[in-house]
């Protein structure tokens, strides 16, 4: 069986085609897997697992499903839902993982990751991740009333997009030195990652940086089998 790798879907009720060809992946594709890694980014934004929204609840249940399967789901935090919490991987049978961390399937070791750390030249973005990380502010933040932390979450997209659409393109892809740095921490040939929406292999001077593509109009899927690693896409309509 196969171990299936997906990152930066941005579920949102604004995109139900994507969500329709999430759902469809879940009960086809990733039923059929032995492992499924969510590597950051699964919504467009998660502001707290009390979040009772139709599509949260939709896709927690469909998850739910595939757990109760016997498919093994991992997930990791990004830079849009790093509120994912307890609750949310208690109700979905899924086990969180740190922001760094190895893999080792049928003999392939690699280390997945969402990727926003080693975008190290983007350097206002740095700042507020270490500011948004810090358990003290993601406690503070769970205290706000749910409508005031969905106006946050809109108010921070908006100038996200606003902040990037000024910024040099090589600025917000991976710093070559970082990729090296982490990959030398952990001994590691094989980095997997997301976040950057540039779907592509690398060659790298540890060896190679696997990148996940976002779901937009396509879906990006890495395939582990005991050959190696497929990077594939599919037509979302």
């Amino acid at each position: 069986m196969s171990v299936l790798f997906i990152s930066d879907l941005h579920l949102s009720p604004e995109r139900p085609e994507v969500t329709r060809a999430f759902l469809h992946f879940l009960q086809h594709r990733a039923a059929t897997a032995s492992a499924l890694y969510i590597l950051g980014d699964l919504f467009e934004a998660w502001v707290g697992d009390d979040d009772d929204g139709p599509l949260g609840l939709d896709i927690q249940r469909a998850l739910n499903t595939l757990t109760n399967t016997g498919v093994d789901l991992y997930i990791q935090h990004g830079n849009r839902d790093f509120l994912l919490g307890k609750k949310f991987m208690s109700n979905t049978g899924a086990i969180l993982l740190a922001d760094e961390h190895i893999i080792d399937h049928s003999g392939h070791r690699a280390l997945v990751m969402h990727g926003d750390t080693l975008c190290t030249d983007d350097i206002d973005y740095q700042r507020f991740r270490r500011r948004a990380r810090h358990p003290l502010y993601k406690f503070a933040l769970r205290l706000l009333p749910l409508k005031r932390r969905q106006k946050l979450a809109s108010d921070w997209r908006a100038k996200s997009t606003a902040a990037n659409s000024n910024k040099p393109s090589a600025i917000m892809d991976v710093n070559d030195g970082a990729v090296d740095a982490v990959m030398t921490k952990h001994q590691v040939n094989i980095l997997i990652h997301g976040h950057t929406h540039r779907p592509n292999r690398h060659l790298v001077t540890k060896g190679e940086r696997i990148v996940l593509g976002d779901w937009h109009s396509e879906g990006w899927i890495l395939e582990l089998k005991e050959n190696g690693y497929s990077l594939n896409s599919f037509s979302i309509s």
